[in-house]
């Protein structure tokens, strides 16, 4: 496998370790053991795994733009569908979720991560449209 494959199969596992970790919070929040700070849990959440996810689908699609590449643009997809319906699965938690423990970046983030797999799953829906583009020897083509 090339760079760009393994780089869209990171940000596939980062896109899946975010959703995973968003989801398993709200259910925390439903009925928590122990006082916890969302707010700081939610940034910690973003930097860990949502910001480099997004970075690293941008990457796979940068490497790969100029031939495409189906696995690529599959796994960019896949990780943009996951995002979208775990989002909408933690917008519909938040109204069990205690009221002390709903802050707003609960609310925000993942009304911003529906918003932003939809680029994501075009991004990679590029990439199967891309045509391999012909090496071209400089010096024979006159």
């Amino acid at each position: 496998m090339a760079v760009e494959q393994w780089v869209a199969l990171a940000s596939l596992g980062m896109f899946v370790l975010f959703t995973a970790q968003i989801i398993s919070l709200s259910v925390f929040l439903e009925n928590p053991s122990y006082d916890i700070d969302p707010s700081s849990t939610m940034r910690e959440f973003l930097s860990i795994s949502g910001g480099p996810a997004l970075i690293l689908a941008g990457s796979s699609f940068l490497l790969a733009r100029r031939y495409g590449s189906r696995l690529c643009g599959s796994l960019i997809i896949a990780g943009g569908i996951i995002v979208l319906v775990g989002m909408n699965y933690v917008n519909e938690l938040i109204p069990h979720i205690k009221p002390q423990y709903v802050v707003q970046e609960l609310q925000l983030v993942p009304t911003i991560f529906m918003g932003v797999s939809i680029p994501v799953m075009v991004v990679g829906g590029l990439l199967f449209r891309l045509k391999p583009k012909p090496k071209r020897d400089y010096v024979f083509d006159r």
